[in-house]
Formats: C-alpha cells, structure tokens, sequence
C-alpha cells in the first residue's frame, strides 16, 4: 500500500475557479494598489515541512531573486527536469515517489495538475481557497476532471477588496 503524504493546499482562484489566464498570467490576482496583506500564508508556510510543486509552477518561481521557499523540503514532481541540476530541489519522477519520500510530512501541494493528482490519490488533507473577485472567462483550472470528494468547511472569512478564503477537510 501507498504511503500517504499529510497534503494541504494554498491556492487562489478566480471567481470562475481558474488559478491562472490560458497564457499563464497571474497579474489578477494583485492588481496594481490592491493590497490582501498575507491572508494567511506566513501561518500556514510555518506549519507545512515540506512542499510538493509542479514543473510549471517551478518554472514560473525558479528565477525569481529569491527563492521563495528557503528553509524547507522542496520535491519537484516532473518527468523531464534534470536531476541534480538545481541543488534546491529533489526530482521526483511519480507521486508515488513524492509519497514515499513525503510519508507523514506536512506538505505544501502546488501546481494545478499536482493539486490534482494528489487529490485523486488521497494525499490532500485540507485545502484553502482564496477567491479573488475577478473573471477570467478561460484559464488554467484548479479542479477539473475529479473524481467525487467530500468536504467539510472548517472556516471562511473575508479579507480586504472583496477577497474570500474559505477552509475545507477532506473527509473522504
């Protein structure tokens, strides 16, 4: 039997359920003077040991300054990275890989198709989904194609301009 990894998701979406614009454009989520402050996040990175990520997602924060997820455990799920070639990540070719490595770790699950992949594998435990008042029409979804998953709703609360996050355990 698989191990599971103890997953919890921190994501954003638009109103319409998308986490990204069809050309990959996250500008929406902060628009120019629209300031959420951390909504939750310094909290729950500090409660998390690890985290799981995709190949976009690695791609789209890889460059930055700064890498943004010092101090902890990173796992990049691909099955075209390069082993070795960043010294901030272990590659991971399967989820099943990531879970064995991850069993019993709080982890960061990141990345629509991870997200996703974890969900149906029964790696995620809970998920917080901020709701950023916009439409996008089309993008890159955050559920998509799932099997059936029970949640109970822990907590929502309102944050500035509108923003919505609500918490939810998966109890199936």
């Amino acid at each position: 039997m698989s191990r599971l990894i103890d997953g919890a998701v921190f994501i954003a979406t638009s109103l319409d359920g998308f986490i990204a614009a069809e050309d990959g454009d996250l500008s929406w989520l902060e628009p120019e003077g629209v300031d959420i402050g951390d909504a939750g996040y310094d909290a729950f990175w500090a409660d998390v040991d690890a985290m799981l990520m995709g190949r976009l997602t690695y791609d789209a924060t890889a460059g930055d300054d700064s890498w943004l997820y010092a101090g902890k455990r990173v796992l990049l799920l691909s099955t075209t990275a390069v082993m070795d070639a960043d010294p901030r990540v272990e590659v991971v070719r399967s989820l099943e890989e990531a879970a064995e490595r991850l069993a019993g770790a709080r982890t960061y699950v990141d990345g629509g198709q991870v997200i996703r992949a974890a969900l149906r594998a029964g790696h995620v435990r809970t998920l917080t989904v901020t709701t950023v008042p916009v439409l996008l029409g089309r993008g890159v979804p955050l559920f998509g194609d799932l099997p059936r998953l029970a949640l109970r709703h822990e907590a929502t609360r309102v944050l500035p301009h509108g923003y919505v996050q609500s918490t939810w355990t998966v109890t199936n």
